[in-house]
């Protein structure tokens, strides 16, 4: 049996892998998706509450400055936590995985110019376990009985876009069991929507 890490941010980093191509997929939209799997670990341990704002909850540990930063701030919608330092959340989940020995980063320059960093997943038997987690959640047992951090996985993942779990056809003929997924995994999930719509449109004008 092999050993996938405790971390939300970890597992969604880990499924946006694409094994077949050996590449990292959605790098446009990582760093929400990463934001949005940390808010969703602290609203579900309860660290965080409220539904309209997150608030702190119960103390805990703050493994990517979450808690510091919502706590030092006015309160705000969790779309605006979920868009907020995209690239440092993407780096810090990426150190941590790893550290502790998922991936190999390998750093090179493009064209002899540009630097870019390669990312290769040192036992894809890991990925593969997460994702048939991913699967079984959005077709096994009843909503209710699904393990939370699955559920959450599934659901960031359909909000996300993220190919590598679920297509968009799948997406589609699914919608019902998602909504249910999505509703209990809390805010940070359909706010990772809006953040993602919103970029889109910003990018369209």
């Amino acid at each position: 049996m092999v050993k996938v890490p405790d971390s939300l941010p970890c597992r969604v980093y880990l499924l946006a892998y694409d094994i077949k191509r050996g590449r990292l997929t959605a790098r446009g939209r990582l760093g929400p998706l990463l934001r949005a799997a940390a808010l969703t670990e602290l609203y579900l341990d309860g660290r965080l509450v409220g539904e309209r704002r997150p608030q702190l909850g119960t103390p805990g540990d703050d493994p990517y400055g979450l808690l510091a930063q919502i706590g030092a701030s006015r309160p705000r919608r969790w779309q605006y936590w979920v868009g907020k330092d995209k690239r440092a959340m993407v780096r810090a989940v990426q150190a941590e995985l790893e550290a502790e020995g998922y991936i190999r980063v390998r750093s090179r320059r493009l064209l002899g110019l540009i630097p870019v960093q390669q990312v290769e997943i040192r036992d894809p038997r890991v990925v593969k376990d997460l994702w048939g987690r991913a699967s079984s959640a959005l077709r096994g047992r009843p909503v209710a009985h699904v393990n939370s951090y699955d559920a959450a996985t599934l659901a960031l993942a359909a909000a996300g876009g993220l190919h590598t779990v679920i297509t968009r056809g799948e997406r589609r003929r699914h919608r019902k069991r998602i909504a249910a997924l999505t509703a209990r995994s809390g805010p940070a999930v359909p706010a990772l929507r809006k953040a993602l719509d919103a970029e889109a449109a910003a990018a369209a004008g």
